[in-house]
């Protein structure tokens, strides 16, 4: 069998570059009017940085210069980050119409909101803290959870996502919290409305959805979903509230599934694990699964015993 050659190498590239001739979505070639998915992750890492000074930053800083090099990296950042603003701009519909210039005022506006809006998700970003701290009996110290716990991350991701998006940023927000999903295992929507106090635990597989508002004091575990019901109205459900409101001191635990707009679960509920909710709970409820039945099978697959395992029915909520 030969060797690949140059003129192989080329009939190939000819091949792929025809291919691109078509009136496919995916054929747009041109990389440099678009946002670029690295320089956004590179936007995020900074970011951490200035949410926790101390933990995530240069190791080169110094503390007796800390506020000459918080002042460069909050010049890169801007810079970085209005450059990308200005390239995700024309993907919105409010900015379709608008011309170079104009284009470049706006990001420049929207850039400047967002850091004036950094105190506040600082603050939000505590809170998460303190829950994690007080909801997790195994945290060594509120340090672990900082540099550790993928839910913290997750969060801090979101909410620095979030400002974004109530900035009408397209594409970066989503950009964002795609980073936190690969990093961390936890996909949570750039427009989910999250209140303060909010503990993930353990997190992975968790989703939530666009539409989803969160109260505060709110503490969900692995595996959980808060998604839509359907989603076979594809792009015409867009702008709709397809998916629940969790109320405030709700838990949630593992592998709980919350679908659907007009679901509301009510303040102070417990959502037991495995669960599959589509209707709203009162509040101050405890929903489970009733009376789970364990099978046991020798190799031969001969059952060998059963258990039921029995609950006082007053636990549930039976949906």
């Amino acid at each position: 069998m030969s060797g690949i050659t140059i003129s192989s190498v080329n009939e190939i590239v000819e091949s792929i570059m025809n291919d691109y001739d078509g009136d496919k979505t995916i054929d747009y070639v041109n990389n440099l009017d678009k946002p670029h998915k690295a320089e956004v992750t590179l936007i995020v890492d900074k970011l951490l940085n200035i949410v926790y000074p101390g933990y995530f930053r240069d190791k080169t800083y110094k503390v007796y210069n800390s506020r000459t090099n918080l002042a460069a990296l909050v010049e890169d950042i801007i810079y970085r980050l209005n450059h990308q603003v200005r390239l995700a701009l024309p993907y919105g519909e409010d900015y379709s119409d608008y011309g170079d210039h104009e284009l470049e005022e706006i990001a420049e506006g929207i850039v400047t909101d967002f850091f004036k809006r950094l105190p506040t998700v600082r603050n939000k970003v505590e809170t998460d803290l303190e829950a994690a701290y007080a909801g997790d009996p195994a945290a060594g110290s509120k340090e672990e959870i900082i540099l550790a716990y993928p839910g913290l991350m997750a969060s801090t991701v979101n909410r620095l996502a979030h400002e974004l998006y109530l900035l009408k940023v397209p594409l970066i927000p989503r950009l964002m919290t795609e980073y936190a999903h690969t990093v961390t295992g936890i996909d949570i929507h750039p427009g989910a409305r999250i209140g303060e106090y909010f503990f993930i635990d353990h997190g992975t597989g968790i989703v939530i959805g666009e539409s989803t508002v969160i109260g505060d004091h709110v503490k969900i575990y692995q595996g959980v979903t808060l998604g839509a019901v359907s989603t076979r109205g594809g792009h015409k459900l867009k702008d709709l509230k397809r998916h629940p409101t969790i109320e405030s001191n709700v838990t949630i635990y593992s592998g709980a599934s919350i679908l659907g707009g007009e679901t509301v679960i009510g303040e102070g509920s417990v959502i037991g694990g495995n669960v599959f909710i589509t209707k709203s709970v009162p509040a101050h409820t405890t929903v489970s699964v009733k009376n789970q039945e364990l099978i046991f099978k020798n190799a031969g697959t001969r059952t060998i015993g059963k258990q039921d395992i029995e609950q006082d029915e007053s636990w549930y909520y039976v949906i």
